[in-house]
């Protein structure tokens, strides 16, 4: 298997080396304030009191050695070394006119003063890309004959102007760009402080295929990319490996890709992460905690060195290989081990939806739960002292007794009470099957976190805050064709006469009908705002039905959770109620105990179907009590 190779390499390094420009690739466009910022940063680090071996990272230069074919292709010598330039051309330029700009300064310093070479395989026809290059420090204003010009020019200029005017120490900013200082008890050692390019060498046939995908989108490599290319590295092999190296790193591709795609599945990452954090390769993660936990314990120095940037994690690796510290295997293994400790979390009932609450209330991080795992004597320690946690965060949300405001600005403080009551139900039923012999069945249903991270869940009222006068002609439909079949027979008559008068008759009917069924729907403002009367519902649904009395809620619920649009039934001409034709709509999610408290899942005894009753409210409380009280068991 021939492998990617990644290493750094310092600017020092690259002087002397040959580059081709493909024409797949767009001219050098850097803006004005892209050279500003690189040469700002290049001063802030070469500014600093740096100790050996830090160094300022450059992002990667992607590159591929030339094969002799090509060479001849496009008029090379065969027998020089050549990379033609994936990606990273623009950052290559910018570090080339700098070099270029300073040369004077490098004279007096007695440090090198050569540069690398490009070769570009799209040419203007009546000038030289090169040769404009390599006269770019006499340049001192715009050029537009070409449009390459005028972006090089720009930056020429910039960065003239830039050490002109900046309150730059020209012998620190140029000791910084080349400085290269090896290490006398480790000759492969840079312990210069200076810039360096991550430098990554693809060995993949098609350049325009890693081109597209770094371009096309903007897709940078990232950490898991670049720590891979060290992994399967035979040279961070171990030498007694190498008779069975292939297989080996075969294997532990193999390997690799099962944990990426098993990460890449949305159920899993998202019980883990907030749908916010989504890296190209979700592996990145494993990757990020072994270096954020400080796994293989990196001394103090070189946590500094790897700095803080987007590619710390690989830096970390990087140095570990670099330092021989660890083997691949002991790497490997902890990144199985936690992978396992994550499939291990999903695939056990009770810890699944303790730490995906926790993570969803963002109460803790990842890392603090792999502590606490790794803290606890067994499965059931864990476990308690995840209820703990839960228990702390119940118990800063108002009691179940509380009054909210009136005007519900207050009622997301029981969102965590609301969701945990899902969550403990969920567990309920799945342990109760579970004892159940005729079943003898495993997790039946599991609370989807990412389908309820997917969507914005907020509180809700079950029975509106304002109350419905039902004067609308679709309201009092719904309300009649749900006390008709519990009606006799005179009442179903008059209900069946409603669909067929006018406007003023259908008034005097529906008010006839309530007379024969007073309302229980008795709530104060206050009683409304208490907890028996929130639910969880996608704001969505929520401002779908407004104001809806409950039947109507409930008939758009059940809807929501088919992925149907649900009408309201209509008497035939036989006088037999006809539903009509449901159409397919967008489903949502809707919480295992949101669609118990539209199905009145918790009253003993079905009552009112148009309305939340308080009989029903207080089964509602009864059981979100008994949630609560399992958390001191």
């Amino acid at each position: 298997m021939v492998e990617n190779k990644i290493e750094l390499k310092s600017v020092k390094e690259l002087l002397g080396m040959k580059f081709f420009i493909p024409s797949y690739q767009r001219g050098y466009r850097w803006t004005d304030q892209q050279v500003k910022d690189l040469l700002n940063d290049l001063w802030e680090f070469a500014d600093k009191k740096n100790k050996d071996y830090e160094f300022y990272c450059v992002q990667p230069l992607v590159v591929r050695e030339m094969s002799s074919e090509e060479k001849k292709i496009n008029n090379i010598a065969i027998d020089e070394v050549w990379y033609e330039v994936i990606d990273g051309q623009q950052r290559l330029t910018t570090m080339y006119i700098i070099l270029k700009k300073v040369k004077k300064v490098l004279e007096l310093l007695k440090m090198s003063t050569g540069c690398y070479q490009f070769k570009y395989q799209r040419e203007p026809s009546d000038s030289s890309i090169v040769s404009f290059l390599e006269k770019i420090a006499d340049v001192h204003e715009e050029c537009n004959s070409y449009i390459d010009f005028h972006y090089m020019s720009r930056a020429a200029i910039v960065v003239e102007q830039w050490l002109e005017n900046s309150d730059v120490n020209m012998a620190d900013f140029c000791k910084a760009l080349l400085t290269y200082k090896l290490d006398g008890k480790e000759p492969q050692c840079d312990k210069a402080n200076n810039v360096r390019f991550i430098w990554y060498e693809s060995v993949e046939e098609n350049p325009i295929k890693v081109f597209t995908r770094l371009n096309i989108g903007k897709i940078p490599l990232t950490n898991a990319e670049l720590i891979k290319a060290l992994f399967l590295n035979s040279s961070n092999f171990d030498k007694n490996e190498v008779n069975h190296l292939k297989l080996r790193q075969q294997e532990m591709a193999s390997e690799w890709d099962n944990i990426e795609y098993t990460l890449q599945n949305d159920e899993f990452w998202l019980f883990l992460n907030e749908k916010g954090y989504n890296p190209q390769t979700r592996i990145d993660l494993i990757f990020k905690l072994i270096c954020d936990q400080n796994k293989f314990g990196l001394d103090e120095k070189q946590l500094k060195e790897i700095g803080d940037d987007e590619y710390r994690t690989f830096r970390y690796f990087y140095e570990l290989f670099k330092e021989k510290k660890k083997n691949i295997d002991a790497c490997w293994k902890c990144v199985k081990d936690y992978f396992r400790i994550f499939s291990e979390w999903y695939n056990d009932l009770e810890i699944y939806h303790y730490v995906g609450f926790l993570i969803a209330c963002k109460e803790g991080s990842l890392e603090t739960f792999v502590k606490l795992w790794e803290g606890a004597s067994d499965k059931k320690s864990f476990e308690g002292k995840l209820k703990d946690r839960i228990q702390n965060i119940i118990e800063k949300c108002p009691p179940l007794d509380a009054q909210y405001k009136e005007d519900g600005s207050d009622k997301r403080k029981c969102k965590p009470i609301l969701l945990f009551h899902n969550i403990q139900t969920v567990i309920n039923q799945n342990a109760n099957n579970l004892k159940n012999d005729k079943y003898q069945m495993g997790v039946f249903y599991k609370f989807p976190f990412h389908l309820f991270k997917l969507e914005e869940w907020d509180v809700e009222h079950i029975n509106s805050n304002t109350t419905n006068p039902e004067n609308d002609v679709e309201t009092q439909k719904e309300w009649l064709l749900n006390v008709y079949l519990g009606a006799d027979s005179g009442t179903q008559e008059s209900i069946k006469k409603y669909f067929e008068v006018d406007e003023d008759e259908k008034r005097k009917i529906f008010e006839s009908v309530k007379k024969m069924f007073p309302e229980k729907n008795d709530w104060s403002i206050q009683e409304k705002n208490r907890i028996w009367n929130y639910t969880l519902l996608d704001s969505g649904t929520n401002r779908g039905y407004g104001n809806a009395i409950f039947s109507g809620k409930r008939r758009v619920i059940i809807g929501k959770d088919k992925g149907k649009l649900i009408p309201i039934p209509e008497f035939d001409g036989n006088g037999k109620i006809q539903i009509g034709e449901e159409k397919n709509a967008k489903s949502s999610f809707v919480p295992l105990c949101t669609k118990h408290v539209f199905m009145k899942y918790y009253s003993t005894t079905m009552n009112d179907p148009n309305y939340w009753t308080k009989n029903d409210a207080e089964g509602y409380l009864n059981s979100l009590e008994e949630c609560l009280n399992e958390l001191g068991e």
